[in-house]
């Protein structure tokens, strides 16, 4: 892991972004305890600025670029919509010029929001060379700088933040499990969690196709290339591949055992949070909801304390999975 990151600069991302996120609440649920025969605490980031987690890690990098280039022409960055709504919202914040680009078919929910805070949304194709091309092309056009959505040192500093709250409340936590898409909020929940409580185990919840469990367990990126998206019900942890900056600090923080979650899986444990926390989570938070009740006993049958990642809530009630998943079939 590089020098520049560690708990320390967490620890400084929580002060810089304070005054312009919220400290999310952690709920608990006795029902939920008892299907999952452990003690769940649910940090709920679905209640977050923007409505997920995201605007902890793009508030702290685009709070970076304004300190470090005070004449930023401004920023830019590609999204499956969590991402871009934070970043959006943190160019806001900072007085930044922002674009974002979203593949076509990203909800509509999502894409209204990054036009709400006043940001330019951009459609490319759906895949993540197309992502990063079309990226890379007002990059180069504007000058703006580049806000990655999980390949960035700054962005993984700021989702450690999370951990930080988490464990001030509940520091003898057994395990956290993290739903994971490209890696940048497991890898600095994972970071803070590992200094803070040594002990405490950092497991991915992944969408069926992913294959992260070989790649950890091997330390080599055994994906196919090119890159590409997994068809999957949770939009937001859709990408295949986790970043070139993650990946080696997921091998030495996280553990190599993956809760791998069907689409249908995801849908049971997103109704759970709707049915019995009336919190409206999307499709990611609902994979580990699943993993900590109906898997986590047989997984790790040690942990008794487990904290669970809520890590969004920008869910398009028009297209509510259990109805329109149906409907595919």
């Amino acid at each position: 892991m590089p020098a520049h990151f560690g708990v320390r600069e967490v620890v400084e991302a929580y002060s810089r972004i304070s005054g312009h996120v919220h400290r999310t609440p952690v709920f608990t649920s006795h029902s939920l305890n008892v299907l999952a025969g452990t003690q769940l605490y649910m940090k709920a980031e679905n209640l977050q600025k923007t409505g997920a987690f995201k605007a902890r890690g793009a508030c702290n990098a685009v709070f970076l670029e304004k300190e470090k280039n005070p004449n930023s022409p401004g920023v830019v960055t590609h999204s499956s919509g969590n991402h871009g709504q934070a970043v959006a919202y943190a160019a806001k914040c900072a007085g930044l010029a922002c674009s974002v680009v979203v593949p076509r078919g990203t909800p509509k929910v999502k894409c209204d929001a990054i036009k709400e805070y006043g940001a330019e949304l951009v459609y490319c194709e759906a895949t993540p060379a197309s992502r990063q091309a079309v990226c890379a092309e007002i990059e180069a056009r504007t000058g703006r700088a580049v806000i990655h959505p999980f390949d960035n040192y700054d962005v993984m500093a700021g989702q450690g933040t999370i951990a930080l709250e988490l464990l001030e409340e509940v520091p003898d936590l057994d395990a956290i499990l993290v739903p994971i898409s490209g890696g940048g909020m497991t890898s600095g929940i994972a970071v803070a969690a590992k200094a803070l409580q040594p002990k405490c185990k950092v497991y991915p919840v992944e969408p069926f196709g992913k294959q992260l469990q070989k790649c950890l367990e091997s330390k080599q990126r055994l994906w196919p290339n090119p890159p590409k998206f997994i068809d999957s019900v949770a939009d937001a942890i859709r990408t295949q591949q986790v970043g070139h900056l993650t990946f080696p600090i997921l091998c030495e923080y996280v553990e190599p055992k993956v809760f791998t979650i069907t689409d249908e899986q995801m849908i049971e444990g997103m109704k759970l949070v709707f049915e019995r926390m009336k919190l409206v989570v999307e499709a990611a938070p609902g994979a580990a909801v699943y993993a900590a009740v109906k898997l986590m006993k047989e997984f790790d049958p040690t942990a008794q304390k487990v904290g669970v990642i809520l890590c969004g809530g920008n869910v398009d009630l028009e297209c509510l999975p259990w109805v329109t998943y149906k409907k595919s079939y």
